[in-house]
C-alpha cells in the first residue's frame, strides 16, 4: 500500500490521482478520494453513465468517502489484479474500501456487468458518505430511480439502465440522486452493487432475485483468482518486476474480451494541452497500436491474447485493402463518426469534448507494413497463413505497390495536409518484404517481382529524399529537415541497422532536439493545432530501445528511468507528460505507453 497522502476532492483533480478498473468489457476511473467519476458499461465505447470526469457539475459520480474532511488515503491494486484498495485513515477509525468489475470464467460467454464497491472496517467506528448520482449519455440524461424493497434500487434512463444494491439505506434526492451518511465499525463489512442492464430487462432480473452477501463474497474471490490465473502466465526473459507486470495487467483491462480488440485507451478527450483543442476518443482498437500489444503481449507468454487480436484484425478488415482502416471500434464497427459534446465544459475547461475519431478514415500508409508484419510474426509462431487471408494480404501488397508514392497523414494522424513522411514509406517497404518472405516460405503464387521492384524503388526514395545529406540523419518527410521521433522504429522492420552510422546519428539528433528535460516530444514540425502538447511517453521507451541495441546502455537506463518516473503511484502512464507542472497529460490510462515500456524492458534484458 503506498504512502498515506492528504486528499480532497477538489474539481478535476491530476489524472494521475485516478485508477483503471476492468472487467474487460467495462471500464471505471476511481479517484483517490473514493470516487468514481468515469464509467462505461457495458463496453468501453459505451456512452458515460458517470461522467464527471469531463463536466465536474453535470457529468455524474459514484462517491464513497468519509465525512471527516481531514482524512488520508493510500491505495493499492490486490497483487496480479485489477481489484482497486483504498484505505482511508480519520481521527475516527479505518476503513478499507474495494473496487472492482466482478470476473470469472464465464467472461466471454456471460459477462455480469457488475461493478462492485465493498467497504470493510478495519479499525474504530468511521462515518462515511455514499453519494450515487448516475448521469447517462454523457449527463445528458439524469435517469429516474426508484426505490424497491430490499435495498435495490433501480435508475432507468433512454436505453440505459442500472440496478443498485446497498446495505444502508439511500435517501432518494429529486428521483435522480442517492444519498445517505453511514457508519462501519471494525470487523464490519457493508457492500454495494451497481450492475447494468437494459431497461426492458429490468423487472425480469428482479424477478429472478439478487445476489446476496455471501455471492457478493465469493464474487470477490473469483475475480481474484480469475486475475490472478491470467498473470500467473506471464513469462519474461527477465525477473519480472512490478512496473512491467502492472504495463500487462493493464493490457489486458483495455482489452476487450469479446472480440480481442485492443483499446487505445479508456477515456476520451483527457487534453494533451491543457484547455486547448488537442481532445480525441482513444475508446478504439488501432491497427498500429494493437499489433504492437499483441507483440509485446506475445513475447511475455500471452499466446491467446495475440492469436485473438490476430482474429479481429482478420473479421474487421475483411473485404478489399481499399477498405481498410487504421482504426475499429472495439466490436469492429468501422463508421466512428466524430460528434463534439458541446453540453459539456471538458476536463479543467478543455473544449471540446470528442467522441468517435475522424481520424479513421485517414490516409496512413504505415497500416501495410504493421498487418504484414503481424502476419509475419504469426508465421513465425508456427501458425499457417489462411489461403482467404493471403489473398487480402496479397491485395494489400498490390495496393502498396500503387499508393506508396503518394503522400498520407502519417502515424501522426496530423489534421493537415499528407506529407510524404519517411515512417510510412520505411513501413510501405516493411510490407513488401514481408509478403515476399511470407510468399516464398508459404509457397503461395505471387507478384514478387513486381513486390520486389517497389521494394528497392522504395528504399532508393527514401535514401535520396529520406536523409538530411549534411547532417546524415534520417528527416521526418522527404526533402524537409524536421526531426520525428517516429524514426526511432526503422530498425524494427529491418530497414537499417540499430548500430548504422545514418541510425546513429539519428538518435543523437533525437536526444537534442526533441528532448524535453530528459523525455522526448514526438516531432519539431508544425501539425497546424493550436496550442502545445506535452512529451509523448511511448517515444521515450523507443528511444530507450535504440540506445540499448546501440550498445549504450547507460544512457538507455537513464532515460527508462525517467520515463517510468512518469507512471503514477498505481503504474499507470498517460499518453503525455507536462515536466514543467509535473503531471500526466492525453487519456489514460494509455496502451501505447504500457506496450511501449515492456518492449524497452524487453531490450535493456536482451543487453544484460
Amino acid at each position: 500500500m503506498n504512502d498515506l497522502l492528504n486528499t480532497s476532492a477538489a474539481p478535476y483533480p491530476q489524472i494521475e490521482e485516478y485508477a483503471l478498473i476492468s472487467d474487460c468489457h467495462c471500464t471505471a476511473l476511481v479517484s483517490r478520494s473514493g470516487s468514481i467519476d468515469w464509467c462505461c458499461m457495458p463496453r468501453i465505447d459505451d456512452d458515460s453513465l458517470f461522467g464527471r470526469l469531463l463536466d465536474w457539475k453535470k457529468g455524474g459520480f459514484c462517491a464513497i468517502t468519509p465525512t471527516d474532511a481531514d482524512y488520508r488515503s493510500s491505495r493499492r491494486y490486490l497483487p496480479g489484479t485489477m481489484m482497486l484498495e483504498t484505505r482511508f485513515c480519520t481521527s475516527q477509525g479505518e476503513v478499507i474500501l474495494h473496487d472492482f468489475f466482478a470476473v470469472d470464467e464465464n467472461i466471454l460467454e456471460h459477462p455480469r456487468f457488475d461493478l462492485i464497491r465493498i467497504v470493510d472496517g478495519v479499525s474504530g467506528d468511521m462515518e462515511l458518505h455514499a453519494d450515487i448520482f448516475p448521469r447517462f449519455d454523457y449527463g445528458e440524461i439524469a435517469p429516474r430511480i426508484r426505490r424497491h424493497e430490499g435495498g435495490v434500487y433501480t435508475a432507468i434512463g433512454s436505453n440505459k439502465g442500472l440496478i443498485i444494491q446497498a446495505e444502508v439505506p439511500l435517501d432518494v434526492v429529486r428521483h435522480r440522486d442517492l444519498s445517505a451518511n453511514f457508519r462501519i465499525a471494525a470487523g464490519q463489512r457493508l457492500r454495494f452493487v451497481l450492475q447494468f442492464q437494459h431497461p426492458e430487462l429490468i423487472e425480469s432480473t428482479l424477478a429472478r432475485g439478487l445476489p446476496d452477501a455471501r455471492w457478493i463474497d465469493g464474487e470477490c474471490e473469483r475475480t481474484r483468482s480469475w486475475w490472478a490465473e491470467w498473470a500467473n502466465r506471464i513469462r519474461a526473459p527477465f525477473e519480472l518486476d512490478a512496473q512491467t507486470l502492472r504495463s500487462a495487467i493493464t493490457l489486458k483491462s483495455l482489452t476487450f474480451e469479446r472480440t480481442g480488440a485492443v483499446a487505445a485507451a479508456a477515456t476520451t478527450s483527457l487534453p494533451e494541452s491543457p484547455g486547448g483543442q488537442r481532445n480525441w476518443d482513444y475508446r478504439f482498437s488501432w491497427v498500429r497500436d494493437s499489433v504492437f500489444t499483441v507483440r509485446a503481449l506475445h513475447e511475455l507468454g500471452c499466446e491467446r491474447e495475440a492469436d485473438r487480436f490476430h482474429q479481429f484484425i482478420e473479421r474487421s478488415s475483411a473485404g478489399s485493402a481499399d477498405e481498410l482502416q487504421i482504426m475499429y471500434g472495439v466490436d469492429g464497427k468501422r463508421r466512428l463518426t466524430e460528434i463534439e459534446l458541446d453540453w459539456l465544459e471538458g476536463y479543467r475547461k478543455s473544449k471540446p469534448v470528442r467522441i468517435g475519431n475522424r481520424a479513421a478514415k485517414q490516409v496512413q500508409f504505415d497500416i501495410y507494413g504493421e498487418l504484414l508484419e503481424m502476419a509475419w510474426q504469426s508465421h513465425e509462431s508456427g501458425y499457417l497463413t489462411d489461403p482467404d487471408y493471403w489473398n487480402f494480404l496479397e491485395d494489400v501488397l498490390d495496393t502498396v505497390c500503387e499508393v506508396w508514392q503518394d503522400r498520407d497523414h502519417g502515424i501522426w494522424e496530423m489534421r493537415s495536409e499528407p506529407e510524404h513522411f519517411v515512417h510510412s514509406k520505411v513501413m510501405c517497404w516493411a510490407a513488401l518484404r514481408r509478403g515476399i518472405m511470407l510468399a516464398q516460405q508459404g509457397g503461395f503464387s505471387a507478384s514478387t517481382e513486381r513486390w520486389a521492384k517497389c521494394r528497392d524503388d522504395i528504399r532508393m526514395a527514401i535514401e535520396t529524399r529520406g536523409i538530411d545529406p549534411l547532417r546524415g540523419i534520417f528527416v521526418q518527410a522527404f526533402d524537409s529537415n524536421c526531426l520525428d521521433a517516429a524514426l526511432l522504429l526503422l530498425p524494427r522492420v529491418g530497414f537499417v541497422a540499430y548500430d548504422d552510422p545514418r541510425m546513429m546519428k539519428t538518435v543523437d539528433a533525437i536526444c537534442v532536439g526533441l528532448d524535453r528535460q530528459g523525455l522526448l516530444l514526438r516531432y519539431d514540425g508544425q501539425d497546424n493545432l493550436p496550442g502545445n502538447e506535452g512529451v509523448f511517453l511511448p517515444c521515450t521507451f523507443w528511444l530507450v530501445i535504440c540506445l540499448a541495441h546501440q550498445g549504450r546502455r547507460e544512457m538507455a537506463w537513464e532515460y527508462y528511468q525517467r520515463a517510468i518516473a512518469c507512471a503514477n503511484d498505481l503504474g499507470l502512464f498517460s499518453e503525455e507528460y507536462d515536466v514543467d507542472n509535473r503531471e500526466m497529460l492525453g487519456n489514460f490510462p494509455q496502451a501505447l505507453t504500457h506496450v511501449s515500456q515492456i518492449m524497452a524492458r524487453l531490450a535493456l534484458a536482451q543487453m544484460d
